[in-house]
């Protein structure tokens, strides 16, 4: 890991913690404005401090994170978690989340089999009704 004082840029630092597989995503992330630092929107070129909050999106997930160290090379998964913390609201909303997701996948009844033709014709005939 780099020492506390040498600047990194956001994307390069969220690519090392393995957040985003590429620095590329990570920086489409940034501009897409799915990461805030500290409460505000940024650019790839920011440079995180140790302290900083960051929120990011990440697919179905939206994290916040506090930065504990800083790195540019992107290592194992156990020494890329020791980057950051995330915060116990943050873990406790993406639980809620997960669980409100399965349970919807669960709710929508999914048929055995594919219909036949007289059902087909009987779904597309209560559709143009």
């Amino acid at each position: 890991m780099k020492a506390l004082s040498e600047k990194i840029r956001l994307d390069k630092w969220l690519w090392a913690a393995r957040f985003y597989k590429t620095r590329s995503l990570a920086k489409e992330a940034i501009d897409g404005g799915k990461v805030h630092i500290n409460g505000a929107r940024c650019k790839p070129g920011k440079e995180p401090k140790v302290g900083d909050t960051i929120r990011l999106r990440a697919g179905w997930d939206e994290k916040t994170v506090v930065v504990q160290a800083l790195s540019d090379k992107r290592q194992k998964a156990e020494v890329a978690q020791q980057l950051y913390a995330e915060t116990e609201e943050s873990i406790a909303s993406r639980e809620k989340t997960a669980l409100e997701r399965k349970s919807m996948n669960l709710a929508t009844a999914r048929p055995d089999r594919k219909p036949n033709k007289k059902e087909r014709r009987k779904l597309r005939d209560l559709k143009n009704d």
